[in-house]
């Protein structure tokens, strides 16, 4: 017999707020926890539009507010800071510079070093959550390009997975954190791949990194690009409801999607292609951690869910050649408004399209399940804080055996619940993950989890925690 891993995202903000030992007995004694994530930041409350809103926005709209009191409120502007001076030294060789220590480093930075050293005695794997490929203060040529050059719209800003200068600042980053943290179990990195809530973020990316990486492997980037850009004008003026009609039917489009690949034929060498960056990147992130010199740093993975991968280039197996494990996210609040975002564009960029068939393929397309929750954009819109999110079951668990299928026993598969939405919903979306084959369980993150939530998960996971 074996325990699952079941982790939670403890951002340090709310260790600040309510105290180490406190947030310790809810993760642990509550929820039964044995893993932590958490960022190297500290904050503190701020002035009216000062810092950043927490909890952020999300998707673009976000109505959240959090379950847990955040310096005693729901919704608060903050400032934050580095919980640790950087060592300057180890960015020698990367343009960008890491965030200065100020005052907050100074009077509460200590804190992350004693909830490591407390959840560590306590007998949980503590990690580091990171964005997987940016780097503060990101200059536009480490962006990513769509085909025919220009900027994408997008609602992530990420970077370019092929950027030398973030792949050495994410190396320095690295280096410099296990300095100062050498207990530290290892690394989440998030979006090593490229997002696309957005319909041009699908089209990324066609930057001169990418194409120098390419070509370096033999790649004929200029032909993929060619008919990659053929694709994306397609679809921007030349998209009818024909086409619609046979993506939104039962089989939900796949036939008329290997019919689509035949007609640009470079896409499926696109698609290849992103796939080969992200699996790259792993191996620019495993290789940072080896070259620490601290043995044993674990690395796992944070990404979007199949089939969105197809579009973010995350590959499964091919990440278990340099990760222990990958945390594809059931990011429920997501799949519904990228609905509207797709739909939205299309509209703009074709006339006469009929919206119902529109939504219908656009659903299926993201197989959010046997059956839309409406037939206008409308009613894809991103959850309320006390509004259930609507995608089925089924799609949840269809989704979660495409990723563990696709992993091969490779990697460990720990789907990442997020805890936004009310009681109920968020349990029934949990329970999916506590009954199934996965080999563990991440939620995203603490400041949604009431003492009512976190209880529940308890039950949930202790009834199945272990199998043989």
């Amino acid at each position: 017999m074996h325990r699952r891993t079941l982790g939670i995202t403890v951002l340090a903000d709310f260790i600040l707020s309510e105290g180490v030992d406190a947030v310790l007995d809810n993760v642990v004694g509550r929820a039964g926890a044995t893993a932590v994530a958490l960022n190297p930041t500290v904050t503190a409350p701020s002035e009216e539009g000062q810092g950043s809103w927490q909890p952020p926005s999300d998707a673009g709209a976000s109505p959240r507010l959090f379950d847990r009191p955040l310096y005693g409120k729901s919704g608060l502007w903050i400032r934050s800071a580095p919980s640790y001076v950087p060592e300057e030294h180890f960015y020698t060789d990367s343009p960008y510079r890491p965030r200065p220590a100020s005052d907050l480093t100074e009077a509460h930075g200590h804190v992350v070093e004693e909830f490591i050293d407390a959840a560590i005695d306590r007998g949980l794997e503590v990690y580091f959550q990171l964005s997987g490929q940016s780097a503060p203060g990101m200059r536009d040529e480490d962006r990513p390009l769509l085909p025919g050059g220009g900027a994408p719209r997008r609602m992530a800003d990420t970077g370019c997975l092929a950027s030398p200068a973030i792949r050495s600042y994410l190396r320095a980053y690295v280096a410099d954190l296990v300095a100062r943290y050498p207990k530290i179990t290892g690394f989440r990195p998030d979006w090593p791949e490229y997002p696309c809530y957005m319909l041009d973020e699908g089209f990324q990316d066609f930057s001169p990194h990418v194409r120098r990486w390419a070509l370096e492997r033999g790649v004929p980037f200029d032909d993929l690009q060619s008919e990659v850009a053929a694709l994306y004008e397609a679809l921007h003026g030349g998209l009818r409801n024909d086409d619609l009609a046979a993506f939104a039917g039962g089989d939900r489009g796949a036939g008329e999607g290997l019919t689509l690949l035949r007609r640009f034929c470079g896409v499926f060498d696109w698609l290849r292609l992103k796939s080969a960056l992200s699996v790259d990147m792993l191996r620019h992130w495993r290789e940072a951690l080896d070259d620490t010199g601290c043995s044993g740093l674990k690395l796992s993975a944070n990404s979007f869910m199949p089939p969105l991968t197809l579009l973010t280039g995350f590959d499964f197996a091919g990440a278990g050649a340099w990760c222990d494990a990958a945390s594809p996210k059931l990011y429920t609040m997501h799949w519904t408004v990228m609905v509207e975002f797709w739909g939205r564009q299309l509209m703009e960029h074709n006339d006469g399209l009929d919206e119902r068939l529109l939504v219908h393929a656009l659903a299926n397309l993201f197989d959010l399940g046997d059956e839309p929750p409406g037939d206008s954009l409308r009613a894809f819109h991103y959850p309320e804080p006390e509004e259930p999110h609507p995608v089925s079951d089924t799609a949840q668990r269809r989704r979660m055996q495409a990723a563990v299928r696709q992993a091969g026993g490779r990697l460990a598969v720990t789907p990442l619940v997020h805890g936004y939405g009310p009681l109920d919903d968020f349990l029934r979306r949990f329970r999916l993950v506590a009954d199934s084959e996965v080999d563990g369980a991440w939620i995203n993150r603490y400041g949604y989890l009431s003492d009512a939530k976190l209880d529940a998960v308890g039950d949930l996971w202790r009834g199945g925690a272990t199998r043989s």
